[in-house]
């Protein structure tokens, strides 16, 4: 079907559609403008092309914040977070993956955003590039990778400073990325706390979900105290924490919360991590990933000519470190940016990896 031609013009459906009153496209000037009018003073505004490592022209219809935004959504780097861990490795259906992560987060981020008048651009941009730097396995990524890197390896430096880097996103954007990490220095942005608050609204209560849903924990196990704050649902616990933020920043002009809220989210947190993160069970699932990640890593520095063209020290830009460190990173960089179920077929087709060691939840027969 090719559509539908009425006076020269196509439509996609034959029977009546909505028209509107004809008008000059808005250019990215006319939107530059109309944002700033809309936006709070402290709020970030987009300019031109955006501060780039690498300048470019200004697109002619998108702000430098959009532009970002769509970059990362369509990045390889981003699909490849749908077969990356939250916190089940190898999730089973309806469980949260990296990538849906990605998208609570900005969900969340978006939100708070909208409700502070600040630039949800940015805020989106941030939020669902947050996560980019993670290798496969979760978290246990990042305690495999650690013994490689001098400086040790974290999920939000690695995501900004390499793995988005060929993007050539805004200073911004990337500043958000590097830093929405609670252990990291504040990000430069009020969109960027932002996020760094929706990143752990996020995880807290949809992991807790997933938990549930798995049947680790019932919800019946919050603690009652919490869940006379914030609730025992994901849409209560949610509905909470995006209100309390909205309300107090725009009260007070500073984004957070009030103390008896943040402590519920505090301890809904510390819930998770005794209950959830900290299991038995995940900890030896957390043991089994690194094991097989370093092996991974440890063979491609070994044999760098066992690495993708693209993933050569010379295709990375590495040349300028020596030869050993180059070896390294590049090996790192290929294995981070591998998904679950790609990096334990590797280890098992590669490495000669005994099943019987992969993490649990993994279906050999799947992966091929």
């Amino acid at each position: 079907m090719s559509g539908h031609a009425t006076g020269g013009i196509v439509r996609a459906h034959a029977d009546a559609e909505p028209v509107l009153a004809p008008r000059a496209p808005r250019d990215r000037e006319e939107r530059e403008r109309l944002q700033d009018s809309l936006l709070q003073p402290g709020a970030t505004r987009a300019e031109g092309a955006g501060r780039r490592a690498r300048p470019e022209e200004p697109d002619a219809e998108r702000t430098c914040f959009e532009r970002d935004r769509d970059r990362v959504l369509h990045s390889s780097a981003f699909r490849r977070l749908a077969g990356k861990t939250q916190v089940f490795v190898y999730p089973a259906d309806h469980q949260r993956t990296r990538l849906t992560h990605a998208l609570e987060v900005a969900q969340v981020a978006t939100s708070v955003a909208r409700g502070c008048a600040l630039n949800v651009a940015l805020t989106e941009a941030i939020a669902i590039g947050h996560d980019c730097g993670h290798g496969p396995g979760g978290h246990a990524s990042e305690e495999a990778f650690d013994t490689f890197l001098s400086e040790g390896y974290d999920h939000a430096v690695w995501g900004a400073d390499v793995v988005l880097t060929p993007l050539n996103l805004c200073a911004e954007t990337l500043d958000g990325i590097r830093n929405h990490s609670w252990s990291r220095p504040a990000p430069s942005t009020p969109e960027g706390v932002v996020v760094s608050w929706a990143d752990r609204i996020a995880y807290t209560a949809h992991d807790l979900e997933d938990a549930v849903h798995a049947g680790i924990v019932s919800l019946d196990d919050l603690p009652d105290d919490v869940a006379a704050v914030c609730g025992r649902t994901r849409r209560e616990q949610l509905g909470t924490f995006v209100r309390e933020l909205v309300h107090r920043t725009t009260q007070t002009g500073v984004i957070g919360m009030s103390d008896d809220v943040a402590q519920a989210l505090a301890a809904l947190r510390a819930f998770n991590y005794e209950r959830i993160y900290t299991r038995p069970e995940a900890l030896a699932q957390s043991a089994a990933v690194v094991a097989v990640l370093r092996a991974l890593v440890e063979f491609y520095v070994s044999r760098p000519a066992a690495l993708p063209v693209d993933f050569r020290p010379e295709a990375l830009g590495l040349q300028a470190l020596g030869d050993d460190e180059a070896r390294v990173r590049a090996a790192v960089t290929y294995v981070g940016g591998m998904t679950d179920r790609y990096a334990f077929r590797t280890a098992v087709e590669l490495l000669g990896w005994p099943v019987d060691r992969l993490p649990v939840g993994i279906d050999l027969p799947r992966l091929g």
